[in-house]
Formats: structure tokens, C-alpha cells, sequence
């Protein structure tokens, strides 16, 4: 009998330690609202993604490096029909030497009061500032300050560059939370985000702050400018900033590396992490931003699929070469687009320039990027004498 016992016990263990080994740790996913003027594709893109965020982080107002303020425009009915409360966040420049704690407390409370009146409801408080490591000690000052006057939780941004600092755990000790942010332009040739480099800051800084945190990963493509001494000299995202120049590149987050990072994160989170936070929600004119399609299927953990495919539009000799995808994955441009055929002409458009060698034309892509989900770009045109012209994407 007692060995008959036994055998029981062991079976109603066995699908408890396989759901205990298979099943992922509920990572909630939180999202950035980054953009300065509200618009109604960022209004919609709000509401039909409500269901799959937990909170939204909305830039609230932000400070310059002289001490200027701006504040936002948001759309407060969009705001005051979420779900849940949001989290207002103030930026600070990170090259403000001198924090004004009475003018930045000040600000913070009028925002509050404003978005409050507006029938937006606020759950947290978020403070951005990418400052140097010499600046946590006053960095900490002022958030005990903001910590001692609010009445509502405290969170900040964190810097992977902090982590060398003594001073962080000073720091880390006074707000109620933190986002680590793993993504960043710290060399073009390392790109945008690097998941081993993302897996140890965020293996790092579990072990340094005693309180939840969260990991702010990348949704977005980044242009970076750089001068003859490799040093970047400027960083172009969600806004038009940089001419053209002959030493720049497109850095773009790669969904399925973060699809899959995600994934793992979700398997074995780090100590204390308590979800993600997407920068930043998209729409259907960022053009620097994953699709809807593709944002929405990383964060609910769909297949992703990608559906690339050469096509060409019109009739008669001369035609548009097209790229579509039909995929729900935005997908790689592809680096070159062969053309085989009886063809007298060609040239390109949007990224891509007219090559030649001894297979023939081609047309040869100058920037790295991603064709969004159900999006096309024309990307040239040939003269061809063929009806149906061979065309052959290459990586």
C-alpha cells in the first residue's frame, strides 16, 4: 500500500512540474506614447491597442538643456477612454547640468492638475533623464524631493551606462520603480539592439536594485550620422532632423530578434522584472516604426510571417518595380534585386540605386530598413521587351 501511495503522489506531480517548466511568466506589456503633437492616426492606434497594454507611458512635458519647457498636445479624450490610469512622463535633457528642482516640481504639478481636469486618469509618475554618471548623486536629490511630494507612485528611466557607477544603488533605492532601457545608439557598427548586450545589462541590474522594474525595448528604426573620426554627431528618430550626409545608416530593431527575446525573457526573467515597455506605440505614418500589424503580433506573441516578394506594376515596356510584403512581419530590405531579361533600361528610387555586372542590371539597396506589413514601396523602373522580366531578391 504505501508503495502504492507513492505512485499516486508522483503522478499528480508530473503535470504540475511540467506546467511549472513550460509555462511563461506573465510579463505585462506597457507602451510608450512618445509623440509631441497628437494626431488622429495616433488617437486610433491608442484605442485599437488598448486591449494588449497594460499602461501607457505618455510624454507629458519635457525640459531642454538650457531649461526651456515644452509641453505636449495630447488628445485628453483619448487619454480619459483608456482602460487603465496612465503614467505622465517628464523628460529632462540629459546634457542639463543643473537641475531647478522648485521649476521641474512646479511643472510636475501643473501637468498633473491639467491632465487631471481633463478627466484623464494618472496612475504614476515617470522621470526621463539620461544624464552622465556624475550626475546620479544630484539625479537622487531631486527625486526624494518629487518622491516626498507626490501622492502617487514614482518610477524613472535607467541607463545601462549607470551600472558602473557607485551611485546607482543610492539612486535605485528612492523611486518605486525603474525602466531599463537596452536600447541605444552606442556604436553603428553594434546597432540598435543587441540581445546578449540587452541579456547581461538586464542580468546586471537585477542584481543592483531591490525594487520592480521594467525593460524598455525597441519598436522603432533610427538614423545615425557620424564624422571622419567614427564619433556619431547626431541621432534622427521620430523626428526629421539630419540633411543627407555620406557617413550615415538606418538602425533598425528587427522584430523577430525581438519577438524572440521577448519570448526568452518570459521564460527565465531576471530577479524582480516586472514587465516590458515598448518604445514606442506606432502608427500609420511613423515611418520610423514597426506596423500596427507587426507590433501588435510581437507583443501578443503571434507567429510572425514574412511575405516579401518582387512585383511590377503598370503596362506597356516601361514599368515600376515594386516590393510588397504580404506578410504580417515587417520584413528586411532585401540588400539586391536582380533583373534578368531582355531589358534596355532600369534605374532606382527610395533607397536603391541601378548597378551593373556581367549577370546584368541589378539594383543595389543604400540604406538598411523594413518594408512594413502590408505596405509597398516602388523602389525603380525598367524598360524590358519581356512581358515577365525574372526578378530575384537577394540579402
Amino acid at each position: 500500500m504505501p508503495r502504492l501511495y507513492q505512485l499516486c503522489a508522483l503522478l499528480l506531480l508530473v503535470p504540475l512540474l511540467a506546467a511549472c517548466q513550460g509555462d511563461a511568466t506573465p510579463l505585462p506589456n506597457d507602451a510608450y506614447v512618445w509623440q509631441r503633437a497628437w494626431t488622429p492616426p495616433l488617437a486610433r492606434a491608442l484605442r485599437a491597442n488598448d486591449d494588449i497594454v497594460a499602461t501607457w507611458h505618455v510624454l507629458g512635458a519635457e525640459m531642454d538643456a538650457a531649461g526651456r519647457w515644452a509641453d505636449t498636445a495630447p488628445d485628453y479624450a483619448a487619454l480619459a477612454a483608456l482602460r487603465d490610469p496612465v503614467v505622465l512622463v517628464l523628460r529632462l535633457d540629459g546634457r542639463a547640468d543643473r537641475l531647478d528642482a522648485d521649476a521641474i516640481e512646479a511643472r510636475l504639478r501643473e501637468r498633473l492638475t491639467a491632465w487631471r481636469a481633463a478627466g484623464v486618469r494618472v496612475g504614476g509618475v515617470e522621470i526621463d533623464y539620461d544624464c552622465a554618471t556624475a550626475r546620479l548623486p544630484a539625479y537622487a536629490a531631486l527625486l526624494r524631493r518629487l518622491r516626498a511630494a507626490l501622492d502617487l507612485p514614482l518610477s524613472i528611466t535607467a541607463l545601462p551606462t549607470w551600472l558602473q557607477s557607485p551611485d546607482l544603488d543610492a539612486l535605485l533605492a528612492v523611486p518605486d520603480s525603474s525602466v531599463l532601457q537596452v536600447h541605444a545608439v552606442l556604436d553603428p557598427a553594434l546597432g540598435l539592439f543587441n540581445p546578449r548586450r540587452a541579456a547581461a545589462w538586464a542580468g546586471d541590474y537585477a542584481r543592483r536594485t531591490r525594487r520592480p522594474w521594467r525593460l524598455a525595448l525597441p519598436s522603432y528604426g533610427t538614423r545615425v550620422a557620424w564624422d571622419d573620426a567614427g564619433r556619431i554627431v547626431a541621432v534622427e528618430s521620430e523626428r526629421p532632423a539630419l540633411a543627407p550626409t555620406p557617413r550615415d545608416a538606418e538602425l533598425v530593431a528587427q522584430p523577430a530578434v525581438l519577438a524572440d527575446f521577448s519570448a526568452r525573457l518570459r521564460q527565465r526573467p531576471p530577479a524582480g522584472l516586472a514587465g516590458l515597455v515598448w518604445f514606442r506605440l506606432p502608427t500609420d505614418q511613423d515611418q520610423r516604426a514597426w506596423s500596427l500589424a507587426t507590433w501588435r503580433a510581437v507583443l501578443t506573441g503571434e507567429p510572425l510571417q514574412t511575405g516579401l516578394a518582387p512585383a511590377l506594376s503598370g503596362t506597356g515596356a516601361t514599368r515600376d518595380l515594386l516590393l510588397v510584403n504580404r506578410g504580417n512581419s515587417d520584413a528586411p530590405l532585401p540588400g539586391i534585386v536582380r533583373i534578368a531579361g531582355d531589358c534596355a533600361a532600369a534605374d532606382g528610387i527610395n533607397g536603391y540605386a541601378l548597378e551593373r555586372d556581367g549577370q546584368g542590371f541589378y539594383l543595389r539597396s543604400i540604406h538598411d530598413g523594413l518594408l512594413r506589413a502590408h505596405f509597398q514601396r516602388n523602389i525603380g523602373w525598367l524598360r524590358c521587351n519581356d512581358a515577365n522580366p525574372r526578378l530575384t531578391l537577394q540579402p
